[in-house]
């Protein structure tokens, strides 16, 4: 399993209970009245497209879940190139139980798959820079474990997890504190009050704010938002290595060299997880 510190496994567990209680409720009549519960098959997941293959690793525990009787023989792992026609897993053991867990183990392996490809794609594209690929909470709700672990799966590097482990002051928390140098002599207050110790970023929209950034000090990364990269390059120069940048807003497969390009150390893509089209496969009887 890919290393990340939300990836433990009571997250995992939660997850697949609470997504499997919204789905089966009460029980799968349509299994129940259709097919005997002594009745024993398989079925392969059986992809049709190409891409990057996530969520293996995911679905052999939803499986276990739903019914510790089922076997997973698993024929390719997460971060697999596939493409059409590829055979991921065969699962074998009561019929019901497959149907169970079919349409949760499909939901998540296409979106993961398809965030993965994403991930993959536009990772090739920083080959031969210093950037390095960031997600963000842009995130679906509840979904965000298994949308960072396919960034991971992908080549990508996650950003801070949630509110919690990370702080980054953007416009507003800036605009609402009266400024650069406020909002981080208040940040440091705070976390002196706490007895905490948080990585702080700040977002900077100007050159004149990135300058107002390197002037207060005690921060740990500095975001360049919306920036061209005509000013990310100023930024790289003013900043010469003094803080991590970090390239963010509106970022494009077509943009994203031309970012990498300007010397930036970070690239944030909020589309990697809000954007990226699910990768198609089925769960077929055979």
């Amino acid at each position: 399993m890919q290393t990340a510190s939300y990836l433990t496994p009571e997250a995992l567990t939660t997850f697949i209970r609470t997504a499997l209680a919204e789905d089966v409720g009460d029980g799968d009549h349509s299994s129940r009245a259709a097919i005997p519960a002594t009745a024993r098959n398989r079925a392969h997941l059986l992809v049709k497209g190409e891409g990057v293959l996530a969520g293996v690793e995911l679905a052999q525990l939803i499986f276990a879940e739903v019914d510790a009787a089922l076997q997973v023989e698993v024929r390719l792992n997460d971060g697999a190139r596939v493409q059409h026609g590829d055979v991921a897993f065969v699962v074998e053991g009561p019929a019901r139980s497959i149907l169970t867990a079919e349409r949760l183990v499909l939901n998540c392996m296409q979106r993961m798959s398809g965030i993965a490809t994403y991930t993959a794609n536009l990772q090739q594209k920083l080959a031969g820079t210093r950037a390095r690929l960031l997600d963000t909470r842009k995130t679906t709700p509840n979904f965000r474990l298994c949308e960072k672990w396919a960034v991971l799966i992908g080549g990508g590097t996650n950003h801070r997890y949630g509110l919690f482990d990370m702080i980054m002051l953007k416009d507003n928390h800036v605009d609402y504190a009266g400024g650069i140098r406020q909002a981080i002599e208040a940040t440091h207050t705070y976390l002196r009050e706490l007895g905490r110790q948080l990585p702080i970023e700040v977002e900077t929209r100007t050159l004149a704010e990135v300058q107002q950034a390197l002037e207060v000090g005690g921060i740990d990364r500095i975001m360049l938002d919306n920036m061209s990269p005509a000013q990310m390059q100023e930024a790289v120069a003013l900043v010469a290595d003094r803080f991590p940048l970090e390239a963010s807003g509106g970022i494009t497969e077509q943009t994203i060299a031309e970012v990498a390009a300007t010397g930036v150390d970070y690239i944030s893509v909020g589309a990697l997880t809000h954007s990226a089209d699910s990768l198609d496969m089925s769960l077929k009887a055979f």
